[in-house]
Parts: C-alpha cells; structure tokens; sequence
C-alpha cells in the first residue's frame, strides 16, 4: 500500500504501519504535552502505543488460525482506526471463516483477563483514571479497551469479525455472495447511523463511519470478484488490445504512447515477442524527470512482472497479483508469447458486464471459438 512503512516481518507476515498512524502518535503527543506537559505527553503516547500492541495482537489471532487452513497472511497494516490483516485467499467454508474471525476478539478477552491476574483483581475500571496509582490505572484503562475492541468487532455487520461469523452462518442457507451482501449492507447501515451520530455528538465517528461504509462495500465488491474468478478463466477477462514498447524505445516513446492512449501499463518485448519487462505511468513520468527523454526504457522498466498462461483459471490469477503485489499481470500463449494483460480495471468492468447481462452471455475474447458462461 502507497503511504506505509514496512517496521518489521513477525512470522513471515510483513508489519507495515500507514502514514496516517504516525501522524496520529505525533498528534497524541502535541495534544497531551500541551494541556499536561511532556510526562503526560509521553504517559499518553505509552498508552496508544500499548493499544496497538493489542490490536497487533487481535489480527496475530485471526493469522494464527488462518494458517491452520493453509491460508498464507503476507501482511498487516497498522492504521489509525486499527489493523487489518491481508489473508492471501477468502475461506469459503463457513466453519473456517468462523473460527478465523472469533480469534481476533477471543485474543482481546485473552488480554483483558491477563491484564486483571496482573493487578491481582485489585482494579476496578473506577481506578482508570486514579492518580495516586498510575500504573494500576493504566493496564485497567487498556483492560477497558480490549472489552471494548472485543465488543465491537462482534458486532455482525461488516467490516467487523462479528461481519464475517454473520456471513458464515448465513453460508448455512443462502450462496455465499448473499450472505455477503446482507452483511455488508448492515455494515453500510452502521457507518450511517454512527455518521449520523457523529455530526450530532463527536466528529471523531464521522470517521470511524467513513472507514466502516468503504471497508463494507469493498468487501462486497472483493466477493464478486471472488465469485466471478469461480467461474471464468484468464483469457475470459484480459485486454487483448494494447500498445507495446521494444527494449529500444526510449522514455520519450514511451511518453509519447501514454499521451495518445488511456493506458497505465506498457509492455516491454523483445524480438521475439517473449515479455521482457513493464514500464507504467509512474516509472515513466520518473524517468523522464531524473533521467531524461532519451534514457532507454529498459533502464526504468520492471523486469519481474508474473506472468499466467491464457487458459488458467481467473483466480490463479488473481492469486499471482496479490503474491507478488502486481497490479498487472502478463498472460501468455502455449509458446510463451505475450498475447494479454490482466489488471483489476478490466476485472471491474467484467463485474459491471455481469450484473448488466441476463441470461447466456458470450464473452467476447472467446465469441470466436463459441464458448458460452452462464452469468
């Protein structure tokens, strides 16, 4: 993800913590430093630090069990308003799917009761903010947290855990893009209400609302995705007319195609017509300012773009991008020549295409060989 910051790799998962966050701490820090002075300031950046230790540590939860079901989890963002776990395959059994989602919020209870053995049942939450005994007040203070991070990821809408344990036994009756699309509408009521709430009350939920409606449409429009990959394979969805760039070409060719096309994503071949590299829009307008119009495209280009042969099936190409964090994917012929792309644009338009058409459709990169999908 753009604007992030790769802090470490814990288990072969890779901890990347989103701009916004630090941006976040260094609030948190001026905030308290000016009403309390620097202790407090520290005290305060101490304690949302401690926090998203927790949050770390729900999502290691949901990984713990994803693993168990052979579902590899190549990162973690760290965000303002928490962590999200990239899992590299959605669980289409709903026993799976439960499991992994009740772990996060399990961890956080796990926590809590933790934190209460520590201060020997002593606390109470009155003592949260009590100054004679800080560090009493502190681990209550993230006791009272964890509840509450537990409480609201069990919440059945999603973006939440308690979103994915509601699809899981929705799975039990209806198809899974159903299921999906109930729970993501309750998500996208939630963010209304508390969006609603948050221009009366508190503008901070205004945010939270903003997070959870995106967060819930995208994970409708990730099942569709998903559904659609169930049932088409690479040739059904890849662009088949592109322009080309030669290991020659210089930046100002280059330059001069993505002015004259709407492409992002140019191909790099050799003579032989074999995939040799891609150059998109950024190298290129980067070359062209560091390295001038003439600098050959080879210098700028990237030469590990995954490639998938014509006749794999979708989600094993969709599976190639998400590996290797590629926003294109090369498809080749039976000879290894480069005879398309694949990106999640055109995936898009596919889905637009499917909810449009009615009945028996023929897509059209295969109306010549007369295969026909039902949509």
């Amino acid at each position: 993800m753009r604007w992030s910051l790769k802090i470490g790799t814990i288990a072969g998962t890779a901890i990347r913590v989103h701009m916004t966050f630090i941006i976040l701490l260094v609030w948190i820090w001026l905030a308290h430093y000016q009403i309390s002075g620097a202790r407090a300031a520290w005290d305060g950046l101490a304690f949302i630090v401690a926090v998203f230790g927790c949050v770390l540590l729900h999502e290691f939860g949901h990984i713990a069990v994803a693993r168990r079901f052979g579902i590899k989890t190549p990162e973690i963002m760290l965000l303002p308003i928490g962590g999200v776990a990239t899992l590299e395959r959605l669980p289409k059994e709903p026993r799976q799917e439960m499991l992994i989602a009740i772990a996060g919020p399990l961890v956080n209870l796990a926590i809590t009761a933790l934190i209460m053995v520590v201060i020997g049942g002593t606390g109470s939450l009155d003592q949260a903010f009590e100054p004679q005994d800080p560090r009493i007040g502190f681990l209550v203070r993230l006791a009272g947290v964890n509840i509450f991070l537990m409480l609201f990821n069990l919440i059945p809408a999603f973006p939440m855990d308690g979103g994915r344990v509601l699809r899981a036994i929705l799975c039990l009756w209806l198809p899974w893009v159903r299921a999906t699309q109930i729970a993501a509408a309750i998500g996208q009521g939630i963010a209304l209400a508390l969006g609603l709430f948050g221009l009366l009350f508190n503008p901070w939920l205004i945010v939270i609302a903003v997070f959870v409606y995106l967060a819930a449409t995208s994970e409708e429009r990730d099942a569709q995705i998903e559904d659609l990959a169930d049932h088409v394979c690479v040739s059904d969805v890849m662009i088949t007319e592109f322009e080309t760039l030669s290991r020659s070409s210089s930046i100002e060719e280059a330059v001069d195609k993505l002015l004259a096309t709407t492409q992002n994503d140019f191909p790099v071949v050799g003579s032989d017509g074999h995939l040799v590299g891609l150059l998109n829009r950024n190298s290129i307008i980067t070359a062209l300012k560091e390295q001038g119009p003439k600098t050959p495209v080879a210098q700028a280009m990237r030469s590990d773009i995954p490639e998938i042969g014509y006749r794999a099936p979708l989600k094993e190409g969709l599976g190639r991008m998400r590996e290797e964090d590629a926003s294109v994917v090369a498809v080749v012929d039976d000879a290894g020549l480069l005879c398309g792309l694949i990106n999640y644009e055109t995936i898009g338009e596919i889905l637009m295409v499917r909810s449009a058409a009615s009945g028996d459709f023929k897509l059209g990169h295969l109306r010549h060989v007369g295969l026909k999908y039902r949509f």
